[in-house]
C-alpha cells in the first residue's frame, strides 16, 4: 500500500489537475464511487485505479468490474488519496483515463448546443448533464471555454460527460453553416431577440447557440443564426445563468 504523499505517482497524478497537464499525459482525472461507475458503464479506457482499503471493501462489484479494465491498480492510504485529489473531501477513490475518447458529434443533427466562451466548469458540467437527459445528441465548444476535460466539469455531469458526443477546439462559424447547409435552423440566445424561445418550432433539427456567462454570443456568430430567442425576464432581471437557460431551451424542445 502506498503511504508516502512523495511517492511518484501522485505528482503524476497531480499533473492532471491542470489542462497543461492533461494535455500533455493525454490522461483526464476522475475523482469518486460515481464517475468510476459510470465509465465502467460505457467501457471509457481506464489506466490507473488509487483507492483505499476502506473504498475496497465498501465497493467489491465495482471493484471488480473496473481492476481488470486499469493497467495499474494500487491501495494507497487516505493521505495520499487526498494528496492527489482535486475534492476537498474524496469518497475513497481516483482513476486516470485516457483522454480524447469521446465520440464526436454528428453533422446534421436532430438537436445540438454550441457553447461560445464558457468559462465556469460547473455551468459546462450540468449543461452537459441536461443535455443528455433531454436527448441532445451533439455538442460543440469554442476553443477558449473552459477546459472539456477539467475535473469539476466531469463531477458536475453527475457521469453524462461519457455518454454525449463532444467536440471542444471546434470552429463554431463552420459547425454552424455546414449545419445550415444539410438544412438545420440555427437558433441564437440573445436578450434583446423579439421571439421568446417556446416561439419557435423546434420538432425541425435544430442548432441552439449560447454565449459566454458575462458577455453572451459575439456578434460574428449571432448574426449567422436562422433566428434569435430570448427568454422572458421580471422586472430588474438582467439575465439567467446559461445552464438553466440551455436547460430551459432543451426541454421546451423535448415538449414539443
Amino acid at each position: 500500500m502506498l503511504t508516502s504523499t512523495k511517492n511518484p505517482l501522485v505528482k503524476a497524478i497531480r499533473k492532471l489537475h491542470t489542462a497543461k497537464g492533461r494535455r500533455e499525459e493525454q490522461l483526464l482525472l476522475l475523482e469518486g464511487t460515481h464517475l468510476l461507475a459510470e465509465a465502467c458503464a460505457v467501457n471509457y479506457p481506464l489506466v490507473t485505479l488509487c483507492c483505499t482499503p476502506d473504498w475496497q471493501h465498501s465497493h467489491p462489484q465495482l471493484w471488480q468490474d473496473a481492476t481488470p479494465h486499469c493497467q495499474r491498480v494500487e491501495l494507497v492510504s487516505a493521505s495520499v488519496l487526498k494528496a492527489m485529489a482535486t475534492t476537498v473531501q474524496p469518497d475513497g477513490v481516483v482513476v486516470t483515463a485516457k483522454s480524447s475518447f469521446l465520440a464526436p458529434p454528428q453533422i446534421p443533427c436532430s438537436l445540438g448546443l454550441v457553447l461560445e466562451t464558457l468559462q465556469d466548469p460547473g455551468n459546462l458540467g450540468t449543461i452537459i448533464r441536461t443535455a443528455t437527459a433531454a436527448g441532445v445528441d451533439g455538442l460543440w465548444l469554442s476553443p477558449d471555454s473552459v477546459d472539456l476535460e477539467n475535473p469539476k466539469v466531469l463531477r458536475a455531469s453527475a457521469g453524462q460527460w461519457f455518454r454525449l458526443p463532444m467536440s471542444a477546439n471546434a470552429n463554431l462559424s463552420q459547425v454552424v453553416r455546414q449545419s445550415q447547409a444539410q438544412g438545420v435552423q440555427v437558433v441564437a440566445t440573445l436578450p434583446k431577440a423579439t421571439l421568446s424561445y417556446w416561439e419557435v418550432d423546434w420538432c425541425c433539427p435544430s442548432l441552439i447557440l449560447l454565449g459566454n456567462e458575462a458577455a453572451g454570443l459575439r456578434p460574428e456568430l449571432a448574426t449567422l443564426a436562422d433566428k434569435s430567442v430570448q427568454i422572458p425576464l421580471g422586472q430588474d432581471v438582467e439575465s439567467l445563468n446559461v445552464a438553466i437557460a440551455a436547460a430551459l431551451i432543451v426541454y421546451e424542445a423535448l415538449r414539443q
